[in-house]
């Protein structure tokens, strides 16, 4: 959790403006934040259509019972809206490499 910490703090010390999305319940996302200590937005997209749209969404079949779940991802969004850098499964877990990119080009502009 300290890591976590620290790297949130580098995240914000580079200009960037975290958000969470998950396809859980609002109520789900509320009581993980909680247990957390998350403090940035964490969105709802229950429906999954956001996590659709960008390609995340990832059927499963447990026992025979299909569902869908979303992929682990990481976007770095530019100011303009722009898609700069994407993480996806694996290496979105460890948020080391996002942040270093936000450190540098806080420190190019």
């Amino acid at each position: 959790m300290r890591n976590f910490q620290q790297n949130l703090e580098k995240l914000e010390a580079a200009d960037t403006q975290v958000l969470g999305i998950s396809i859980d319940s609002p109520f789900a996302n509320y009581a993980f934040g909680q247990q957390n200590g998350i403090q940035f937005p964490l969105l709802g997209d229950p429906s999954g259509t956001a996590t659709r749209a960008y390609g995340l969404l990832k059927p499963i079949d447990i026992h025979g019972v299909k569902m869908d779940t979303a992929r682990r991802a990481t976007f770095l969004i530019d100011k303009d809206g722009k898609i700069t850098e994407t993480q996806v499964d694996k290496d979105a877990v460890d948020p080391t490499k996002i942040v270093a990119i936000c450190e540098r080009k806080k420190k190019a502009s």
